[in-house]
């Protein structure tokens, strides 16, 4: 971090930022209104805004603003959301499936989420190209 010193070069500043949870993030979609149709039929978000372009969903962790643009699913690799236990992400899966989400590994879609971690996850697609992981930190555990 630098700032302005007197003689108006900048001078770096030691400190660190604390990050907090996430609030909310922005993507583009194609269609706003589809997209946030599909986020609400498989997750427990809600509208809470809609502008001329845009629809925002949320519930007491996050809140995903979709906008209307070209999607650029290669500009994030993934994201992942944690559950609270292997049972919360089998019936995940479940759910998923009968939805219809685009799955990877099919047959054998939970798994680790990299060699040799503890944690547990599964990773799907929306309609707009971006991957998405639902994950349970040391979920190897109960397995």
């Amino acid at each position: 971090m630098s700032f302005a010193g007197p003689a108006g070069g900048y001078e770096s500043v030691r400190m660190r930022i604390k990050l907090g949870a996430v609030g909310h993030f922005s993507l583009a979609v194609r269609d706003p209104n589809a997209s946030a149709a599909w986020w609400s039929r498989n997750f427990d978000l809600e509208e809470i805004f809609r502008l001329d372009d845009a629809v925002g969903i949320s519930n007491d962790a996050i809140t995903i603003a979709l906008f209307s643009g070209p999607p650029g699913p290669d500009a994030l690799e993934h994201m992942s959301f944690h559950l609270g236990s292997m049972k919360e992400l089998r019936t995940a899966l479940l759910q998923l499936k009968a939805n219809g989400v685009e799955l990877e590994d099919p047959d054998d879609e939970i798994g680790p989420e990299a060699p040799s971690s503890p944690h547990m996850g599964l990773w799907f697609h929306d309609p707009d190209g971006y991957r998405w992981e639902l994950s349970v930190q040391n979920g190897a555990a109960g397995r």
